[in-house]
């Protein structure tokens, strides 16, 4: 009979080389009365047929932080564990058949070494010379990391295991998680079911959902939401071909295919364009390290290309052909840490096949935070938290599984949206904007105006790493911005109503500036934590002595509600996600002011309502509030109204507009306003292990107020002083255009990259943001450097700014 402990600190749901991981890690940390369960067999799910390839480089510096600790800690495991790994630092390269591929790895080269990993751009001979047997017919260069390497999965996972093991954790296969308990926000325990028919129950502090494929499943059982879904990958296996040698790992990713040699023997794997979802009624409980049926059919495009890329291959025979599910999730980028749901329910899952190159990194990051109560640095990319709720879906996930798979290996152009489950969340204005020739984006599900097409332009994107097709049309609303007005919609800003009679003290208690102010005032800060660093950018308006109402970012308005959730403590308040019930038009421009007097018999100007300031209005036949903040650096309002009297608000401002040129704008035009003012972007510019005072927003900060969250590190950084600073830079060539991630050189050397990037219209050059250290430095001596930044391997000379280079003095949003 299987015998397992009555209690334990942590349950670990899943037996793959995640789970493994965790576990691992967490011994490692010293924890004890770690219990993994396995409900067949370990890495009988995904890890057993992963393909086992492990790359340095990701799309973002912690990423590729991660990634660089996997191949680390691979090549160390066997040494510690005598579990042989296969891991063989092998090196990778990949190939460019298009000009825009091209540029897309030599954006990513120059990634690379701001992120100090070894990389290497290569002509089409230097490929040839490293990879013989390639036909280099269409190959216009290649990207060479001596450093990446591949394994063997199931072997890496089962020494983590045995790592775990040795440490004193308990890793039991056959035991089958058939029912979880909870009290409120926290699970009490999990009941199992071995299959030796034995059964009880485990009382433990906490889980993790480390259960990959079925990862939904156990989601749902734990009361949180985990969307991911499963879908069909090939590979094929070819006989031994005579005279291979050790290769590194080859990706061509405009033929969809990747390569890896081992053993004499040729792996060729797929990431087709239009996948196949798997197990939509449900994975089978007799799932143990199973094929799924042939499809010989959907890879034959794939190998038709593999074997005039590969002429070899033509006379391999084919040992194996393999079909076997594999986790996606909505964004191509996996689950961790703490599930928005509950305060207990930890996740790591849905590794879109990159889990074997992510999961040492990935154990290791989740068991930090585990430990410490909050993330070791910025894990914005995969944190949970950023999935919405309706992204469990299930039907939305299967048409979405079917686009994300093949995004993998696609061109990742700027601006590229996702094509397929579109149109769930809508503006109240989106007809009005969509006959006026919006052209959409999706951020958090909803369908946002990016930019409008004029007559007769088709209103879709063109995608490319120069001027895509919008490029003219952002300008002219920028200008229309600058110098006249603008009209924008931007409902789909996260509205938190936080309501009681504590609800100030609370606020006080998460904000770093003082929100004991008039009812009417909009007050800018952040929610800090213990470190000082930003987790959430946001403003909060005092709509009465006891309301206030939040606006976020769109993206991360569950993350900063489930932040204020788990920060409540005593206060006696209570927190209302409004953002569906109000619709918000924005009027920007220095017209803004005749327009708003045109359309409401309030008084608008600086004695009634300055800047920073709210105030109840009619407008048109109706009402609204009208707040006077901007995020374009220009005088302005934002419009909000309850939902029903959304669309006559906008055509009430359209109608009184249209003599005075009013243009509608986009997103995409916001971002190029908000960077010129060097107005910071969360999640680019701001993470939570970026220093408020750092990223130069100190004076949004009162330490002279009762204690709140991070004063004592913003008093602590007074005192010993800045690391590094934020600064703003204007490209001297007003050709090159900015994304985020590239170099910034100073004197010639690199010392960090950019945080952000748009193009500068008004100011005549691509701008950027990012941090550069400073330790021992005054402003003057940072700006007295010559800087530069690596725009695709070509160095561009740069202008660097402490003050925004638009209206450094704010003059204009106080006109």
């Amino acid at each position: 009979m299987t015998d397992l402990p009555t209690q334990a600190r942590v349950v670990i749901i899943g037996g793959g080389v995640v789970g493994c991981s965790v576990a691992y890690h967490l011994s490692k940390l010293g924890w004890q009365d770690v219990v993994l369960l396995e409900r067949k067999q370990l890495t009988s799910g995904t890890t057993w047929h992963a393909a086992g390839l492990i790359a340095q480089l990701r799309a973002t510096a912690n990423m590729t932080k991660l990634a660089k600790y996997s191949q680390e800690l691979y090549g160390e495991l066997e040494g510690e564990t005598g579990v042989a790994t296969g891991f063989k630092r092998v090196g990778s390269i990949t190939v460019a058949l298009t000009e825009a591929r091209r540029e897309e790895l030599w954006r990513q080269a120059a990634m690379a070494r701001a992120f100090g990993v070894e990389v290497e751009e290569i002509t089409p001979d230097e490929v040839g010379a490293r990879y013989a047997h390639l036909n280099l017919d269409g190959v216009l260069g290649g990207v060479y990391l001596p450093k990446d390497g591949q394994g063997d999965p199931s072997n890496i996972a089962l020494a983590l295991a045995k790592g775990a093991r040795q440490r004193g954790a308990l890793v039991q296969e056959r035991v089958k998680v058939a029912g979880i308990t909870r009290q409120g926000r926290r699970i009490t325990g999990v009941d199992w079911q071995g299959e030796d028919g034995s059964a009880a129950h485990i009382t433990c502090d906490m889980i993790v959902n480390c259960a990959g494929m079925w990862g939904h499943q156990v989601g749902r059982m734990t009361g949180t939401n985990v969307p991911l879904q499963a879908c069909e990958h090939f590979y094929i296996v070819t006989e031994a071909i005579k005279g291979l040698s050790r290769l590194p790992v080859l990706r061509v990713p405009d033929e969809c295919a990747y390569y890896k040699e081992d053993a004499g023997k040729i792996l060729l794997g797929a990431f087709e364009p239009v996948s196949k979802p798997w197990g939509m009624a449900g994975i089978p409980d007799s799932f143990e390290f199973d094929q799924l049926p042939e499809d010989f059919d959907h890879f034959e495009p794939i190998l038709e290309a593999a074997v005039k890329r590969m002429p070899m291959l033509a006379d391999a025979g084919i040992h194996t052909f393999f079909n076997g599910p594999e986790s996606f999730t909505p964004d191509d980028a996996y689950h961790l840490g703490l599930a928005p749901e509950m305060d207990n329910v930890w996740v790591a899952a849905g590794f879109n096949s990159v889990g074997i190159q992510s999961a040492g990194g990935a154990g290791m990051a989740l068991a930090q935070w585990m430990q410490d109560g909050e993330k070791p640095f910025d894990l914005g990319d995969v944190d949970i938290a950023r999935m919405q709720p309706f992204q469990g879906n299930k039907r939305y996930l299967v048409e979405r599984a079917t686009e994300t798979l093949g995004l993998l290996y696609a061109d990742h152009f700027p601006f590229r949206q996702k094509a397929s489950a579109r149109g769930l969340r809508r503006s109240p204005l989106h007809a009005h904007l969509d006959v006026r020739g919006a052209v959409f984006g999706e951020t958090a599900g909803w369908e946002r105006a990016n930019w409008f097409a004029r007559p007769g332009q088709t209103a879709e994107y063109a995608y490319s790493w120069k001027r895509q097709t919008f490029f003219d049309n952002v300008a002219q609303e920028l200008a229309a911005v600058r110098n006249n007005i603008g009209l924008y919609d931007m409902t789909s800003f996260g509205k938190l109503r936080v309501e009681g009679p504590e609800a100030e003290a609370f606020l006080n208690h998460v904000c770093g500036a003082d929100m004991s102010v008039p009812v009417g005032k909009i007050v800018y800060t952040q929610f800090l934590n213990a470190r000082g660093g930003i987790e959430a950018d946001v403003t909060v308006t005092r709509l009465s002595e006891t309301a206030y109402l939040i606006v976020t970012p769109a993206a991360t308005r569950l993350a900063d509600e489930t932040w204020l959730r788990r920060h409540m403590g005593a206060h006696r308040a209570v927190i209302i996600d409004v953002t569906a019930g109000e619709a918000v038009l924005a009027v920007m421009g220095p017209n803004a002011r005749k327009l708003m007097q045109a359309v409401s018999p309030n008084d608008f100007s600086n004695a009634t309502n300055p800047f920073g300031t709210a105030q109840e209005i009619e407008l048109g036949l109706g009402l609204a509030r009208a707040h006077r903040v901007s995020y374009v650096g220009e005088l302005g309002w934002e419009i909000y109204v309850s939902a029903d009297m959304a669309a006559h608000a906008f055509e009430t401002l359209w109608q009184a507009g249209e003599g005075m040129g009013l243009k509608l704008c986009g997103m995409h035009m916001m971002d190029c306003a908000r960077i010129e003012k060097a107005f910071r972007h969360f999640g680019h510019d701001i993470t939570c292990e970026d220093h408020v005072l750092e990223a130069g927003l100190g004076f949004a900060v009162k330490t002279d107020k009762p204690a709140f969250i991070g004063r004592d590190a913003v008093l602590r950084k007074r005192e010993t002083g800045l690391e590094r600073r934020l600064l703003q830079f204007r490209l001297s060539d007003p050709e090159p255009l900015l994304y985020h991630n590239e170099p910034i050189l100073r004197d010639g050397q690199i010392v960090g990259y950019l945080s952000s990037g748009a193009y500068g219209h008004h100011l005549g050059g691509a701008i950027g943001m990012g941090y550069v250290p400073c330790t021992g430095e005054t402003a003057q001596q940072v700006l007295a450097s010559a800087y530069e930044i690596d725009v695709a391997g070509t160095r561009v000379r740069a202008e660097a700014s402490m003050k925004p280079m638009y209206d450094p003095k704010s003059e204009r949003v106080r006109a």
